[in-house]
């Protein structure tokens, strides 16, 4: 959506200006002629009262022109507005504020194309919340809402600004650690330190408020734990779906060993 003034918007400004820039100019060469007569007698005069008449359509075509130019503000601040509102839209979700998988996919995209330059590893992580359904069947979706909004604040809290988080549906998130290391090892445990810090973060307790109205609120306290899947990646030698994949895979292996853990992705032999 182009950021400029609508074109008729900014012809009928263009429109005035150029009148009262050509309006003051025969103002000012009848008031020269009337300066150089000793009298105002006959058409000088007539001169004189015309020169008057439109120094009066200049003040009004300058108001006109203010007003044009207050109305062209409001329609850019309103086309900007609508530019960032669909944007959040497109690439941000809509409860947590956190990027949806439109943005991740090029988030991750751009991350590929870094580590081709630099050759170090990133890493994605997938994460799955192990305990999430009670909130909803015991105290409704809004408060699920409420534990959802705050899993994205504690994740958000865990990882480095250059980083990515994003919630991908439902209870599902995904965190991307992108420049660790060039070295495999180093990578591994880099990315393990931030994996074990999300886990020990996503499981303390949790205590939700839910107001009703001005006078009444409901405390909920909730536990909640995260398998987490790990899966590193390097330049372009996987895609970006496969990349996802590999995290999914490591996180239902995470599922299926007990819960609450860290898993890698191992690439078969």
């Amino acid at each position: 959506m182009s950021k400029h003034v609508p074109p008729d918007a900014s012809t009928s400004v263009q429109a005035l200006q150029a009148e009262i820039i050509r309006l003051n100019k025969i103002i000012q060469a009848l008031m020269n002629r009337a300066e150089r007569n000793d009298s105002l007698r006959g058409s000088d005069f007539s001169l004189f009262h015309t020169a008057i008449t439109l120094e009066e359509q200049v003040h009004r075509r300058t108001m006109e022109l203010e007003a044009a130019r207050l109305e062209n503000e409001k329609i850019t601040r309103d086309l900007r507005e609508s530019e960032k509102q669909i944007r959040r839209l497109a690439f941000y979700d809509t409860l947590t504020q956190l990027a949806n998988r439109s943005l991740l996919t090029d988030r991750l995209k751009h991350a590929m194309a870094a580590s081709a330059r630099s050759g170090c590893y990133g890493a994605v992580m997938f994460l799955d919340l192990d305990n999430f359904k009670p909130p909803n069947d015991i105290h409704g979706h809004d408060a699920g809402d409420l534990l959802l909004i705050e899993v994205a604040n504690r994740l958000t809290g865990c990882v480095r600004s250059m980083d990515t988080v994003a919630r991908i549906g439902g209870d599902e998130f995904v965190v991307m650690l992108g420049e660790l290391d060039q070295d495999y090892e180093s990578s591994m445990e880099r990315s393990g330190i931030v994996a074990e810090k999300v886990r020990a973060t996503i499981a303390e307790p949790y205590i939700l408020i839910r107001t009703k109205d001005e006078d009444t609120a409901t405390t909920v306290e909730h536990h909640c734990t995260a398998s987490i899947g790990v899966a590193l990646f390097i330049d372009h030698q996987a895609s970006q779906e496969e990349i996802l994949k590999w995290a999914d895979l490591a996180m239902y292996q995470a599922k299926k060993e007990g819960r609450n853990i860290v898993r890698y992705f191992e690439h078969a032999s």
